[in-house]
């Protein structure tokens, strides 16, 4: 029955990040197409220094996108994929400046949307890549190193 709940548990997770890293890797790509019609969009929604703010945007998705598909250091990668979540959610989706009702709506789904990801991130960050991961693998090479048993060396006189 374990047996049964390793590999559910190795699927999903793997699944997980695989969904969330494909939602990101557009993003990625999108920016780096379209480096200068970003930053001027990212200028006219008044975030500081958008060039400078674009360059390290595309390093966190980076950084998180590649964490996230192989599933090392999964949790620094989930975080990495936060971090640029909640700026461009407070800086793009800030449904509470909008006086037209729709475009309150709309932003405001837009807002929601991103908390369930930033949702999924989290439990990346909390419980890691997984069993099908690269954490998962060197976890259980942790493990083994450290049940077996240490042999003695013996200095020779």
């Amino acid at each position: 029955m374990q047996q049964m709940a390793d590999v559910m548990q190795g699927a999903v997770t793997l699944l997980a990040r695989l969904m969330l890293a494909a939602v990101f890797a557009s993003a990625v790509a999108n920016k780096v197409l379209h480096f200068s019609t970003t930053a001027a969009y990212m200028a006219s929604e008044g975030v500081p220094v958008p060039k400078f703010a674009l360059f390290g945007a595309i390093g966190l998705l980076l950084v998180g996108c590649l964490s996230l598909l192989l599933g090392a250091w999964t949790r620094i990668g989930s975080l990495c994929l936060l971090v640029f979540l909640a700026a461009a959610t407070f800086y793009f989706h800030d449904f509470w400046r909008f006086v037209d009702a729709g475009q309150r709506q709309l932003q405001t789904i837009q807002f929601m949307k991103n908390l369930a990801i930033g949702g999924g991130l989290l439990t990346l960050a909390a419980y890691g890549g997984g069993p099908w991961s690269v954490d998962g693998w060197i976890a259980v090479k942790q493990e083994e190193a450290e049940s077996t048993p240490k042999q003695r060396t013996v200095a020779k006189t």
